[in-house]
């Protein structure tokens, strides 16, 4: 369909956020799933109905204009007004048709999240639900983009005061060592020291994580493998490569290799995540409110108490958060 000369349509305004917030017209393409082409056509049409030139193309990053900078705080607010609409139209009539954009780590994929989804089906049977999984850091650059309405993740220590945040559990890490590298009666800070680490790549938030708070309590060990697969960790523990940091939940979701390694509460100070359903603050009116409510049973159910019945140390750790 052709744009009526002179207006001004909504995919345009979210297509001038995209190219303001990203650095080049391909990365605001690539975040809206569009064409280069037809960003920059949009962008253009755009212009013209304003009568304002908003964005300096042949420069990268691309500065906005003065009219651009004037134009951007309206824009945001059209989009979150946008959103504001289509929730409260929903939530007026759970029956009625709407879609949710919900990211989860993809710790839950195989336990609570098919769950979730069953529930919220049951509650709303003509919306249709498009579910991301993925590591947080990507699922929460997705929410930034407006491509995700929530997301379950573990919380950045740098999360804007836009967003709201339902806290969901608190998720302790713990020692996961190859069976019988630690002797009854060893010095387990000890065995840690002497053996290799096989570290949880730095590249996502969890391993600087982990990496920081080793240093922290002055726990040096030599590593040669730094990984981002659960599984590939678990593998390579339980071939006696050496021994980790992951938490209850990483280890659960490699359990094939479970009888094969041994799993200690850590020799120091203790460290853990923050497991919450964040959303950008009033988008989706109390959605996210209702959607944190629904999972917190399906985490006690299918995580904590398995967890717990596993390693019986983490009962005072691994709790449910309201």
């Amino acid at each position: 369909m052709v744009d009526t000369p002179g207006k001004i349509t909504l995919w345009q305004v979210e297509i001038f956020v995209a190219a303001a917030e990203e650095p080049s017209i391909t990365a605001a393409a690539r975040r809206l799933g569009a064409s280069p082409s037809a960003v920059s056509q949009q962008l253009s049409n755009l212009e013209t109905a304003l009568g304002a030139r908003l964005l300096t193309r042949t420069e990268r990053p691309m500065p906005l204009t003065q009219a651009g900078e004037l134009f951007l705080r309206r824009a945001q607010t059209i989009l979150h007004e946008a959103a504001l609409a289509t929730s409260e139209l929903a939530l007026k009539d759970l029956s009625a048709r709407m879609r949710l954009r919900l990211g989860v780590i993809e710790d839950f994929d195989a336990d609570v999240t098919p769950a979730l989804l069953t529930r919220l089906a049951g509650q709303m049977p003509k919306a249709q639900f498009l579910l991301e999984t993925g590591a947080s850091h990507r699922l929460l650059d997705q929410l930034e983009a407006r491509a995700l309405d929530m997301a379950v993740a573990a919380e950045p220590g740098d999360l804007p005061p836009s967003y709201e945040v339902h806290p969901l559990m608190d998720d302790p890490f713990v020692v996961v060592t190859p069976r019988r590298m630690v002797r009854e009666g060893d010095d387990l800070m000890a065995s840690l020291r002497a053996n290799p680490l096989i570290q949880y790549t730095t590249r996502h938030v969890m391993g600087r994580q982990i990496a920081s708070h080793l240093s922290r309590v002055k726990l040096k060990a030599s590593h040669r493998f730094e990984l981002d697969s659960y599984h590939a960790i678990m593998a390579m523990v339980a071939r006696g490569e050496g021994w980790t940091i992951l938490t209850p939940l990483g280890v659960m979701r490699a359990k094939r290799f479970i009888d094969r390694v041994d799993v200690f509460e850590p020799p120091f100070e203790p460290l853990s995540r923050r497991i919450s359903l964040m959303a950008r603050d009033g988008a989706t009116q109390d959605m996210p409110a209702r959607v944190a409510d629904e999972m917190r049973p399906l985490f006690q159910r299918d995580i904590v108490e398995y967890c717990t019945h596993k390693m019986p140390w983490l009962k005072s750790q691994m709790r449910i958060l309201s």
